[in-house]
């Protein structure tokens, strides 16, 4: 999912009318919150504060925060297939929460009723693939949202630094079969990403398309199933998180050491360009992604 230079004409500027910013937090759902934490920390992540008033609890390396939903009253929990951790929501940063989320339902997003109880924040979301969500924060520079609705884990440093200067690169979805331009207008229309021609990237699982978020902070990668495969073996859904990093044989090297299992195969491309985990709780891996200019 690396972007390279253009051999024809450079990706046009887009324009950005939700004002989006790049990723707040990404969620999990699962009815089994300490495996999945134990993968998340074999990943780097750090657990630092926890909901309120919820089961929810709040991992962040560098500047990557990643939340752990295991409310049993939310049906994104309750819903997973045999405890199966899930992707249940991609929080973009924006200049305005409410008028990025009122320009989506203006294009025809569907709205999530919010069940913010007393003294919690409402964070404004549309549905999105599957029964994910996208979320809209504003409150991410001098003030946060974990101020208000998380409690810190005492003498637990809040900032841990991440392994080798990895960040958030991008989300692989999976789509149905022939749904690529449904989904590619939907994203362009929806949150103005634009199309990266073949041409001018790579993966190290080079399928689907691929599209750049207008703040060119994030790449989202289309997949759909392979022809052999049934529709209901290949639900839509957002499917794995991509990780950046400028030395990924480093990354891999510090990874492996705390027990991180990659995918082995000739038909993937060499560690320093790119990696996969294995997959861990039957569904959760990260896809490392070489990027000349990682941020901290």
């Amino acid at each position: 999912m690396t972007l390279k230079p253009a051999h024809r004409e450079a990706i046009p500027e887009m324009p950005n009318r939700l004002g989006i910013e790049g990723i707040e937090f990404i969620e999990y759902a699962t009815s089994r919150p300490q495996a999945l934490g134990q993968v998340l920390e074999n990943m780097g992540f750090r657990p630092v504060a926890r909901h309120r008033s919820r089961e929810v609890t709040l991992y962040r390396q560098g500047g990557m925060n990643l939340v752990v939903n295991a409310s049993p009253d939310d049906a994104r929990v309750s819903g997973s297939l045999d405890g199966q951790p899930v992707i249940s929501a991609v929080a973009f940063r924006v200049r305005d929460a409410l008028k990025a989320h009122s320009r989506c339902l203006e294009l025809g997003a569907w709205t999530v009723q919010s069940h913010a109880q007393a003294m919690e924040l409402h964070i404004p979301a549309i549905h999105g693939p599957g029964s994910s969500r996208f979320y809209f924060v504003d409150r991410w520079q001098e003030f946060s949202i974990y101020d208000i609705d998380f409690k810190p884990i005492p003498t637990v440093d809040q900032h841990p630094a991440a392994i080798a200067n990895m960040n958030y690169f991008g989300v692989v979805q999976y789509i149905g079969a022939g749904r690529s331009a449904d989904w590619l207008a939907y994203y362009e229309h929806m949150f103005d990403f634009s199309f990266v021609p073949d041409d001018q990237r790579f993966g190290i699982l080079p399928k689907g398309k691929l599209m750049k978020s207008p703040c060119g902070q994030f790449l989202w990668q289309l997949i759909e199933p392979d022809p052999w495969m049934d529709a209901d073996e290949s639900p839509e859904c957002l499917q794995r998180i991509g990780l950046g990093a400028t030395d990924v044989g480093a990354a891999v090297k510090a990874l492996k050491e705390r027990g991180v299992e990659f995918v082995e195969s000739t038909q993937l491309h060499p560690e320093d360009r790119g990696a996969l985990t294995r997959s861990a709780l039957g569904s959760v891996s990260f896809e490392l992604v070489h990027q000349d200019n990682a941020k901290a």
